[in-house]
């Protein structure tokens, strides 16, 4: 049961010394839980720090040994790249060489006709012209290609000259294709005619033995192509001579194969192993101030949580001793003071009449 209040000014006293005491717990609180939060984040920014830095020169050791083997690889694989390369020229002059020599009497043979022909032409005035594929074609065809090259000059002559032509007038008629037509066949047929009658009538003989030089030379060429064809064809690669190509290629790949595997194994280690001990001697550096922040942090925190038991002891010792007296609004040190001087100077013999003339006087 609470007591009558004998000492208007002395409750007011004790009252005032107790909110200012509490103020006082308050204002050591806020200091205390800043203090808390300044060692937070510098707690955290060398935690990160640490962090940072590990990952950094974890990340860098990581690209060093990766950089020093690819550049090893990339150097076999260049060495690499020019013994094949040697090893496919080598090859291709084998291929070269093998064909000119068992290709070599066809061809022997085809300058031999081809001598006999220019040689009879010679001594029978032919024209020169005359040993073409394309005369041939127009005056001794055998064979498709020879047909085609005459189908592909009938066409030139008999369509694509007049028809071009007559597209080329200002004026068009039927009469005027009729007449082209009629000067194209004129034209180029008797071109064929006097042709004919100034070469294969007067040197028909000649022209015919040129005939078959031509088809023999053609033989030779079919069976030329047939053995340049079988040759490239043959996957037997034994008479070209490549095996110091091979083994040079066997070992740079075995090295190839040797280093990928020293580079898996030291990834492997520097994941393991090396990785930790970089941490740990990054980490090391840090301990010590690392330790003493969570120290300190951990004093700060400890204070902070006395000091908020006290602010809360004291908080409730002004509620049940002068809080429900006063009344809250009274709880401030001024107005308590102000009470405190309306008794002493006589205006109020109570602390109600003290609170009533307050509120009268301040209005």
């Amino acid at each position: 049961m609470a007591q009558p209040i004998t000492d208007q000014v002395g409750f007011l006293s004790e009252a005032c010394r107790a909110v200012q005491e509490l103020s006082a717990s308050k204002n050591s609180l806020d200091k205390i839980r800043l203090d808390e939060k300044r060692l937070e984040k510098e707690l955290e920014a060398e935690k990160k720090a640490v962090t940072d830095a590990i990952s950094l020169t974890v990340k860098k050791r990581m690209e060093e040994i990766n950089g020093s083997y690819d550049k090893e690889i990339a150097k076999g694989q260049d060495r690499l790249k020019r013994v094949r390369s040697k090893r496919e020229k080598a090859k291709s002059q084998g291929v070269k060489e093998r064909i000119e020599e068992e290709t070599k009497e066809l061809r022997d043979d085809n300058r031999e006709l081809k001598l006999q022909m220019k040689t009879a032409f010679q001594q029978d005035r032919v024209p020169r012209f005359c040993k073409s594929t394309w005369y041939y074609s127009l005056y001794f065809t055998r064979g498709f290609s020879e047909f085609l090259i005459l189908l592909v000059t009938i066409l030139i002559c008999f369509l694509a000259v007049p028809w071009g032509t007559y597209m080329l007038l200002p004026q068009k008629s039927n009469y005027y294709l009729a007449g082209i037509y009629f000067v194209a066949v004129v034209v180029f047929g008797g071109l064929y005619i006097l042709i004919n009658n100034k070469t294969k009538v007067r040197h028909q003989e000649t022209l015919k033995q040129g005939r078959k030089i031509r088809d023999l030379m053609r033989t030779n060429d079919k069976k030329i192509r047939v053995i340049t064809s079988a040759i490239r064809r043959d996957r037997d690669e034994a008479v070209y001579d490549l095996e110091k190509y091979d083994d040079e290629i066997a070992q740079i790949e075995q090295d190839l194969a040797d280093i990928t595997s020293k580079k898996k194994e030291a990834l492997n280690t520097f994941e393991k192993v090396t990785k930790t001990i970089i941490s740990d001697e990054i980490a090391g550096g840090s301990r010590e101030k690392i330790e003493r922040l969570e120290a300190e942090l951990r004093h700060a925190t400890d204070e902070a949580k006395e000091a908020e038991v006290k602010v809360k002891e004291q908080t409730l010792f002004i509620t049940d001793n002068y809080e429900s007296y006063l009344g809250t609004e009274f709880m401030v040190p001024e107005k308590l003071d102000e009470l405190a001087d309306f008794i002493r100077m006589g205006k109020a013999t109570t602390i109600s009449e003290a609170e009533a003339l307050y509120k009268s006087v301040k209005g």
